[in-house]
């Protein structure tokens, strides 16, 4: 990460600002060191961050809701953020409760897209943890919305990843989206 500097002092000569001047000095610095934040879900692997333990015959469904997530925007490199909501319905083993926000973590801190993001978090989750079924539901402001293009301040994305008898059972689907859409 350490040429990112380089490439925003360039930057900021390309749109016309002096590098030099107090303000910018140790702007390249400090967006490397936000990057190294922002994008630290590259070098995270979900796989060790999974705790599971035995389910104790549990066969309910488990949700956590509204874990925050920040993430970029693939298309314009500007933020999104917002809430995702997992349920899961365990086979044998449950999942350390802290364990859901931490997926969460590994996927929206990439360069992404927020379909994309969904789908990973619910793929993690059957890969790691083998349940009856998941459900991921993500809601999100937009910045590249938000500033720039349409600049529609209210406007929210909603995306859904459903696996296992989330999606083939018509009342756990429905079970889970009514608990995960409410306020």
């Amino acid at each position: 990460m350490h040429n990112i500097s380089q490439h925003i002092t360039e930057i900021l000569k390309l749109i016309g600002e002096n590098p030099n001047r107090e303000g910018l000095q140790r702007t390249p610095e400090r967006v490397t060191k936000a990057y190294a934040h922002l994008f630290q879900g590259y070098n995270l692997d979900p796989q060790k961050l999974i705790t599971t333990f035995e389910g104790e015959n549990y066969d309910e469904m488990i949700i956590t809701r509204n874990i925050e997530f920040y993430s970029m925007c693939e298309h314009h490199m500007l933020p999104f953020f917002g809430t995702v909501t997992i349920g899961y319905i365990p086979n044998d083993k449950i999942i350390g409760i802290s364990k859901m926000p931490r997926l969460v973590e590994v996927f929206s801190r990439r360069l992404q897209n927020q379909e994309r993001m969904t789908d990973q978090i619910a793929d993690a989750m059957i890969k790691y943890l083998n349940p009856k079924g998941v459900g991921v539901v993500a809601t999100a402001k937009h910045l590249c919305m938000m500033s720039r293009g349409i600049e529609k301040q209210g406007a929210s994305v909603m995306t859904s990843a459903l696996r296992g008898i989330f999606k083939t059972k018509q009342d756990t689907r429905s079970e889970f989206l009514s608990l995960a859409y409410q306020k």
